[in-house]
């Protein structure tokens, strides 16, 4: 490293030499065999000496394919055109997936605790101050409460009794949801 550190640049490499553009430069280029060049069946003499005066160590390709099926062409190089792609982890995802759950910083049981309690507190008072993510986190808990009194069935106010800590609060919600529905 320190060799490396104290050389002068090459006449090839005018800019920085810790820039992208002096890297790619100093690397040899990448060159690409012929698919039915790699995927030999059986070995021949003559082609092993052809492959030895061509030179047998093929160069750096860096995150090229190995196979050039999976590539769409040559202009494309980047993981936004292959049919899968790294993430932060360094795991290999088929696709994007968004996060399902806000995590509100919490594990499980206590997210859940959290929001049940935010959802009974809305139901009792009508209004409260919290923040914004668990706003948003609770707003999906409210509709579904909201969605079973409007049905109104033994089995649906169970379960809104399931979810919500105090029963009075069940009762009043489910009574006055049923006086705002419309008789038919």
């Amino acid at each position: 490293m320190a060799a490396f550190a104290t050389a002068t640049p090459s006449p090839a490499i005018s800019v920085s030499p810790w820039s992208m553009s002096s890297l790619r430069a100093a690397l040899p280029s990448p060159t690409r065999a012929s698919p039915a060049g790699k995927l030999r069946s059986s070995f021949s003499p003559a082609a092993a000496a052809t492959a030895a005066s061509v030179g047998c160590l093929s160069s750096f390709s860096g995150l090229t394919p190995i196979s050039p099926l999976l590539s769409l062409g040559e202009e494309t190089s980047s993981f936004e055109h292959r049919l899968f792609g790294i993430d932060a982890r360094g795991r290999i995802v088929a696709m994007r997936h968004g996060r399902r759950v806000p995590k509100l910083s919490r594990p499980p049981d206590q997210r859940k605790a959290l929001l049940r309690g935010l959802t009974t507190q809305l139901l009792k008072y009508g209004r409260i101050k919290t923040t914004r993510p668990r706003a948003k986190a609770m707003r999906k808990y409210v509709e579904k409460m909201i969605t079973l009194a409007k049905d109104g069935s033994l089995h649906k106010r169970r379960q809104a009794l399931a979810f919500i800590y105090e029963k009075h609060i069940v009762h009043a919600l489910f009574a006055e949801v049923a006086d705002r529905r419309p008789f038919i």
